[in-house]
């Protein structure tokens, strides 16, 4: 399996951004896709996931600025990213989880910088 993420990249305090995650590979099975972040210093965290049924989660920080949404035809994850802050400024990972056997896979990570 393998994910390409793109779509980071530096943006002014309240800019937007998207980014892009594309699964290849064996991926049959796909039931939860997801952003993380890891800012410099800091352990990485969950900002939003999606299951194959739609159903969404997001960390408290970015609810109402971020948007998650996949296109499974295209096994694609997307993050919308808007209002952003200088604290949002992280590289952000995008991973899959696959059912039954819950095993999990990552991108590459993508850096985003929010800086004026």
């Amino acid at each position: 399996v393998q994910l390409q993420a793109s779509g980071g990249g530096l943006v002014q305090p309240g800019g937007s951004l998207r980014l892009s995650c594309a699964a290849s590979g064996s991926i049959f099975g796909i039931n939860v896709m997801g952003w993380y972040r890891q800012a410099a210093g800091k352990q990485r965290e969950l900002v939003a996931s999606i299951t194959s049924g739609g159903s969404t989660n997001y960390a408290d920080p970015v609810k109402g600025r971020l948007t998650i949404s996949r296109d499974n035809a295209r096994n694609t994850v997307y993050l919308q990213m808007s209002s952003l802050k200088p604290e949002d400024t992280a590289v952000y990972y995008c991973n899959v989880e696959f059912q039954p056997s819950r095993r999990v896979y990552w991108g590459q990570g993508t850096q985003v910088t929010v800086s004026s």
